[in-house]
């Protein structure tokens, strides 16, 4: 458990807060994270990693030379946002184009991607490379979800990087440092999320919980727990399993504590891997054993090996020095030039003031606002712990945090006088901004484009409110991609908007038309308890998420519901 904390929910601020302080001379704050303190030479290519906080010393603790040149921080395991991560990015570019790292999850995707939207459009070139190192998450390369993998994969990165590749060889090193990744790890214990009372999920005694996740998630099965040597043989055993037939004999090995493993447990652990590649033929090049991708408290430890060519072993062995990973000496004979005095500026858009009718009709807007912010924290433990089943538990806490920055922007802009549209355009971004992860992104693609849908001119009637559910959900699939029956959000919001479009146009009043479509919802919630998970988080755990209703879907629900109490 976490003990010293102030606001739990301001947690992961206050962790940046501090590391930055303490490493003054190599990194510095932008919004969303940090970069290096200081100057990167003109047209290397910037390696921008980041995730959820919780992780330490990934991601801002590989800051530095031969490594990253900046970190995007999101909130205690989900993703930052979008502007967040081209905050960090434009911050950090010197002109060779960047590349995102970050571990293959959902949320991840959605806000990078958005991000390189972003940049481009500042003449920005930017790629993104997800690292899919998890051996039990998938039996696809490809699908698998990131894990401890990032710290050779990031280290390979960054030193193509240092030693002056184009932004196609940084990339094309890095894809390939990613094929030759294999990680499997296991928990003695779940991990516990600042200010909660429990952990996340929990291994039951003298067991052993195989193929964690590092937000929390549990293993996908269990074992008894036997020796050290027996750990560190199954855990070989899976890895040779898995890799291809053409491997090599030198070979790169991390053991990664989790957060409460002792150093002295990880190096008995050490020492059997180590003697079991060896024994297979392997020549062991560089290993590491110690904590670098963490998951708070978690009790555990995995087994990365990364497979070498003459390639990567060069920029495996080549120097790096961060606050947290160090190896050899860079050959300089003077001190590095000082960071430029100004970093760019935030772009803030220009507000319009809507006509008398919109802005009333956003005045009434904030007011639905403010009710959704009470039911959601009313709802937020048991939202979380319905993530938590399957996920990592966040769900509860990230709509939370999504909705109150959307309130607290949302009375900034009626106060300036906006009409309806820039009142949902700018709650949507703030939703997002304030909320990272999957959740955060759909909420605020939804929200822009029903703000878009209905502009700043006119009172909205019941069939352009018909219009903007449809434009919002449409977002939200357009963004996340699932379909009925994935075990989504999606599965309560289409056929709410279908029924609220379908009621409305037969002449429906808007009470009326809302509460069926919101009854539809209700039951299409509830009955995604008899679904297996296809997509997020939950898809490496979906059969542990059967006979429990999706957390997305319910909260989707919990939202409407208010819409309609509030009218009625």
């Amino acid at each position: 458990m976490t003990h010293l904390v102030n606001d739990p929910k301001k947690f992961a601020a206050d962790v940046l807060a501090g590391f930055v302080r303490a490493h003054a001379d190599r990194v510095m704050a932008v919004h969303g994270g940090a970069v290096r303190a200081t100057e990167t030479p003109q047209g290397e290519v910037a390696l921008v990693l980041g995730g959820g906080s919780g992780h330490y010393p990934a991601f801002a603790g590989w800051i530095g030379e031969g490594m990253a040149h900046g970190a995007v921080c999101g909130n205690i395991f989900a993703s930052p946002s979008a502007s967040q991560a081209a905050s960090v990015a434009r911050a950090a570019h010197a002109g060779g184009g960047v590349l995102f790292g970050f571990g293959n999850y959902a949320g991840d995707v959605l806000q990078f991607s958005r991000a390189i939207e972003m940049l481009a459009k500042e003449g920005i070139e930017a790629r993104i490379l997800t690292v899919t190192d998890d051996i039990a998450s998938s039996d696809t390369h490809a699908e698998r979800r990131g894990i401890a993998g990032d710290l050779p994969v990031f280290k390979i990165a960054g030193a193509a990087a240092a030693q002056g590749w184009s932004l196609d060889d940084v990339e094309r090193v890095t894809k390939h440092a990613n094929d030759r990744t294999f990680t499997i790890g296991v928990a003695m214990s779940g991990c516990t999320l600042p200010g909660a009372d429990a952990p996340l999920f929990e291994v039951a005694e003298g067991a052993l919980a195989i193929g964690l996740g590092i937000h929390g998630e549990p293993g996908l099965s269990e074992v008894p727990l036997g020796s050290a040597q027996d750990v560190a043989d199954d855990l070989v055993d899976r890895l040779l399993a898995a890799f291809p037939e053409d491997r090599g004999s030198r070979v790169a090995i991390l053991v990664n504590g989790l957060g409460s493993t002792t150093y002295e447990e990880q190096f008995v652990v050490f020492a059997r891997v180590a003697e079991r590649f060896e024994a297979e033929g392997f020549t062991l090049v560089e290993p590491e054993v110690g904590e670098h991708v963490t998951s708070l408290d978690m009790a555990g430890l995995s087994v990365t090996a990364t497979l070498l060519d003459d390639e990567l072993e060069q920029l495996w062995r080549a120097p790096v020095d961060t606050p947290a990973f160090r190896r050899g000496s860079f050959a300089s004979t003077t001190a590095a030039p000082p960071r430029r005095a100004a970093l760019p500026a935030q772009v803030v858009a220009e507000r319009s003031t809507g006509s008398e009718a919109s802005q009333a009709a956003a005045a009434t807007a904030l007011g639905l606002l403010d009710d959704v912010v009470g039911v959601l924290k009313d709802h937020e433990a048991e939202l979380g712990a319905l993530d938590a089943v399957a996920g990592d538990g966040d769900h509860g806490q990230g709509m939370v945090l999504g909705v109150v920055g959307a309130a607290d922007r949302g009375h900034e802009a009626v106060g300036a006088g906006v009409g309806l549209g820039t009142l949902l355009r700018e709650v949507g971004e703030a939703w997002a901004e304030s909320a990272g992860g999957t959740s955060g992104a759909l909420w605020g693609a939804a929200l822009v484009a029903a703000g878009e849908r209905l502009g700043d001119t006119d009172a909205p009637t019941p069939g352009d409110i018909a219009e903007a559910v449809s434009s919002a959900v449409g977002a939200m699939k357009e963004m996340g991609k699932a379909e009925l029956g994935d075990k989504t959000m999606m599965d309560a919001a289409t056929p709410f908007a279908e029924t609220l479009t379908e009621k409305v146009s037969a002449g429906e009043p808007l009470e009326d038309a809302w509460a069926a479509a919101l009854q539809v919802a209700s039951d299409a919630a509830d009955a995604t308890a008899e679904l297996q998970a296809k997509k997020g988080r939950a898809k490496t755990h979906g059969d542990h998420s059967v006979g429990h209703a999706d957390p997305g879907a319910i909260s989707f629900v919990l939202v409407c519901r208010t819409f309609h109490s509030k009218e009625s």
